[in-house]
């Protein structure tokens, strides 16, 4: 009776999706505004509600400290959200399987000592050192993993014991130095404070991103075609390329009035759409949705379960890793208190207020540099108005709690029309 049932909510939910493209595909942007209706009633929110709240706390803080907005200080901002962003991107990937890390945080400390005293007292060469740091994080989501799928201990519960643990290795390594100071030539430093984007390489990927958008969905057109499936609409995708041009266009100008598009953030983002078209156009991702809508139904249906955990807590503790090399680099060192537990929740709740799903099953990469840009932003404005840091982790609790009630109604609403 069960797999009846989930049957016929997966062909009710296919069936959604294929009058939504046939809907966008007849009647063009019209179509794509009908469509986008039906969804939001549904309950597929997506990102609108993290990016209402981008616009309403740049709103608030620009009246309150008009430098806010200004491009010297969102240039502060991309370059200090980027690291815990890449750390955040991993917490996505677990929480798409309804699972939680929560040791983030510890391991990105761990790995990044590791680096340092490797640099510092042993005299390797930076690739060495973070190739080392990054394979801990790797080996820290295996052993991960290997509990999960071989012991049944539970991720909360393995997760809270690697937070402690790992802060205990942090300190064991570092021993008695306590800091580790970067070498004040290393690449690792000058690319995480000091590297920026030219104005014709700015401009340069700003036009290799937008073509590459259009290409990928005029090839998707393609194949839809030739396969005898309706296709997205052509206008549809021409109007939202030239919609990136122009705003990707404004964004390269206006922050080139200061120092620009940093090599620290770009690479963020680059790892935000590589994982991006990880998850929505390869196998892989089509089964990490799949398992975390339904594990049983995803193992009946043939998926390796077993390996889809492997490698989602692999890829977690792995961005963690590097995600603490790179917050080493932007404070040129490593010290007792890298990794510290505002770092492990600011992660996490990144990932959850950019719009993944606790629930597992549903969120985006996006969500990860989306939530970590609404915490930065509210941290960034906080200290512009000079308000007591305390008050700053009660904006977040509350801003967190919003978005796992959001994410509450939308799923409810969400029930609520299946059983429609």
């Amino acid at each position: 009776m069960s797999e009846q049932v989930l049957q016929d909510a997966t062909a009710s939910a296919l069936a959604a999706d294929a009058a939504d493209e046939r809907l966008i595909s007849n009647q063009g942007l019209s179509g794509a505004v009908s469509a986008f209706v039906v969804r939001l009633r549904g309950g597929e929110l997506g990102m609108i509600p993290v990016i209402i709240g981008l616009v309403v706390i740049a709103l608030v803080f620009q009246l309150n400290e008009p430098t806010f907005l200004s491009s010297k200080n969102l240039v502060t901002m991309l370059q200090f959200a980027a690291p815990v962003g890449v750390i955040s991107l991993g917490i996505v990937l677990v929480l798409l399987l309804g699972e939680i890390d929560l040791s983030v945080g510890s391991v990105s400390g761990f790995a990044a000592a590791s680096m340092a005293v490797l640099m510092d007292s042993r005299g390797w060469g930076l690739v060495g050192a973070m190739a080392v740091g990054i394979l801990v994080g790797t080996a820290v989501g295996l052993l991960y993993s290997l509990l999960y799928t071989k012991i049944g201990v539970p991720s909360f519960v393995f997760s809270l014991a690697g937070l402690l643990a790992f802060q205990g290795a942090l300190l064991y390594v570092l021993g008695d130095k306590g800091t580790v100071v970067l070498p004040q030539d290393s690449a690792l430093r000058s690319f995480a404070r000091e590297k920026f984007l030219s104005d014709v390489q700015a401009y340069a990927l700003l036009a290799l991103v937008v073509a590459a958008y259009v290409a990928v969905n005029l090839l998707t057109i393609r194949r839809r075609r030739a396969a005898g499936l309706t296709p997205p609409s052509l206008t549809v995708v021409l109007v939202k390329g030239g919609l990136l041009l122009v705003g990707l266009g404004w964004l390269t100008y206006y922050l080139g009035i200061d120092r620009g598009w940093g090599y620290l953030f770009v690479l963020f983002a680059a790892l935000v759409v590589v994982m991006d078209l990880a998850l929505r156009r390869t196998r892989w991702g089509r089964h990490v949705f799949a398992v975390g809508g339904n594990e049983e139904a995803a193992r009946r249906a043939g998926i390796n379960v077993r390996g889809i955990y492997v490698s989602v807590f692999a890829l977690c503790s792995t961005f963690a890793a590097l995600g603490g090399i790179l917050i080493a680099g932007q404070l040129t060192s490593v010290s007792q208190s890298s990794g510290t537990t505002d770092t492990n929740l600011t992660a996490i709740a990144a990932a959850v207020i950019g719009g993944t799903s606790l629930f597992g099953g549903r969120g985006s990469a996006w969500a990860a540099l989306l939530g970590i840009v609404v915490l930065q932003s509210i941290q960034s404005g906080l200290n512009l108005m000079n308000v007591d840091s305390s008050v700053r982790f009660i904006v977040t609790g509350l801003v967190l709690l919003l978005a796992v009630a959001i994410d509450s109604v939308s799923r409810k609403a969400r029930s609520s029309s299946g059983r429609g």
